[in-house]
């Protein structure tokens, strides 16, 4: 059997007497796409928390490549090739465009405090590809790198939106993790993002886990789709397993009378 390019097992995480996510296993294959949903307080962004090392688990483990990395570092798992972006925008907004993209590949330059004080040519040479990079980056995902010098908060919104994901992409990752990443966008940005997303997956042999509320989207664009309630993982399955599931359409409709 592969071994999943993301796998959590018995996955815990308590604040004080409260389970927010218990025990949840889960294994993501290389090159899928899938989804995360539930009802609101189900437990799905404290889960991406510990995915993202930004909880330390309570209990269990989480392994990327089948190697263990439980409690490891949020700029330790960006190095390892892991990636996200929020529910709520987080770009530096006062910094530019260009910048914010740098910011997401610094991970992956070599120069050290020394170097980047003396700059020898090796850094500038470094800092000159990585430019190179951002500019590709915002063309690949349709900002356009003659966005470059604009302020990221003065870009529309479905645009600060690419900015995020393009940020992320900076850093080379394997897993890219999105954070309900059309939350706020009209029916026709969420197309675009829709089709976007199928395109990160083709193209840069990218393996992607999303939060998403949009049932549409995320039964289009699903290869697997897990659900949780009250921190447990009720179902996975395929998008037409899970939406034929009656604890699922329980858990978002209510029990009939």
């Amino acid at each position: 059997m592969t071994t999943p390019l993301l796998e959590t097992r018995k996955l815990t995480m308590q604040f004080g007497g409260l389970t927010a996510v218990n025990q949840v296993d889960m294994a993501i294959q290389r090159g899928m796409i899938a989804s995360l949903i539930g009802p609101n307080g189900a437990g799905k962004t404290t889960f991406f928390n510990m995915l993202t090392g930004l909880y330390q688990p309570t209990l269990g483990e989480l392994r990327l490549d089948g190697e263990n990395i439980t409690g490891v570092r949020p700029d330790k798992l960006t190095s390892l090739g892991v990636a996200r972006t929020f529910q709520n925008i987080r770009l530096f907004s006062n910094m530019s465009v260009l910048e914010n993209v740098l910011i997401g590949n610094h991970c992956r330059l070599k120069a050290g405090l020394f170097g980047a004080i003396v700059c020898p040519p090796r850094v500038r040479a470094e800092e000159k590809a990585a430019t190179q990079k951002a500019m590709e980056l915002l063309d690949f995902v349709g900002l356009g790198s003659h966005k470059a010098k604009e302020t990221a908060k003065n870009l529309a919104y479905g645009d600060q939106r690419r900015l995020e994901i393009t940020r992320a992409l900076a850093s080379d990752p394997k897993l890219l993790l999105l954070d309900e990443p059309t939350a706020g966008m009209n029916p026709n940005e969420t197309a675009e993002l829709t089709r976007f997303i199928e395109r990160l997956r083709r193209e840069l042999d990218l393996t992607v886990l999303l939060i998403e509320h949009d049932m549409k989207l995320v039964m289009e664009i699903s290869d697997r789709v897990s659900v949780m309630e009250y921190g447990i993982k009720i179902a996975e399955g395929t998008p037409e397993e899970v939406r034929a599931n009656p604890r699922v359409i329980e858990a978002y409709l209510g029990k009939g009378e």
